[in-house]
């Protein structure tokens, strides 16, 4: 940008005496005026819609710089306002989520000290009444499924069954065997003698077995991964 600078110097002309060929106003004088004109105007910026070139910037001091994050005015920004406002929305302790790059948002914002956070973990938002969720940044949970502590039963009924008993019948000279249709026949009666039931099994059975499937990874909700990070200066 060129700034007009005037190459004659007409006030001193006029303090010339006359006759003075000097005094005299020439055409190429007014010629190199109207032309420095020219050539400072063609490198202003126009006030409607202007094109800047190369580097702008605004002096210090200047409301572009000093204006606030809230300031919603026309008023000009500079990189540093832009940076000052970035700041207001990532302050320190603010998680930055990137669903594409693993680039450290300090290179990618350009300012503050980041640290990847969360690995392996969804976010839930505070809840005082909880004891689970009233720290910041307090973790738990499982991916795994746990089995709730619970009680199997069994019940089995046997509505009642008889079982043959073997009874001997004795003599001086011999031993018969008969199948006893009486079990309340003892030992103090010469003609019985007590003898065992035999056995019977009932034929009922109770057994546990497995059902279901693995509790690996099944506590997981549906998820995406990102990444994560947090600012911490």
């Amino acid at each position: 940008m060129t700034d007009y600078v005037k190459s004659t110097d007409f006030a001193a002309k006029d303090a010339l005496a006359s006759g003075n060929a000097s005094k005299i106003v020439k055409g190429t004088e007014i010629d190199t005026e109207f032309n420095n004109i020219a050539t400072a105007v063609a490198t202003k910026a126009d006030l409607a819609s202007p094109t800047f070139t190369g580097t702008p910037s605004l002096p210090s001091g200047t409301t572009g710089v000093t204006q606030t994050s809230t300031d919603s005015s026309t008023k000009l920004a500079t990189t540093a306002f832009v940076q000052s406002v970035l700041g207001v929305l990532y302050p320190v302790g603010s998680v930055y989520i990137n669903a594409t790059s693993s680039t450290n948002p300090g290179t990618l914002l350009g300012f503050g000290t980041w640290t990847a956070f969360g690995a392996g973990r969804t976010l839930v938002g505070l809840n005082a009444s909880d004891s689970s969720f009233d720290t910041a940044e307090e973790t738990g949970g499982s991916k795994d499924a746990i089995v709730v502590s619970h009680t199997h039963t069994a019940t089995v009924t046997d509505p009642g069954h008889t079982h043959t008993m073997t009874r001997v019948l004795t003599d001086a000279n011999t031993d018969t065997t008969f199948d006893a249709v009486s079990i309340y026949a003892t030992s103090d009666d010469a003609n019985y003698q007590n003898r065992s039931t035999e056995s019977a099994v009932t034929g009922i059975s109770v057994s546990n077995s497995t059902t279901g499937s693995s509790g690996t990874n099944a506590n997981l909700p549906p998820y995406i991964v990102v990444y994560m990070w947090k600012r911490t200066a």
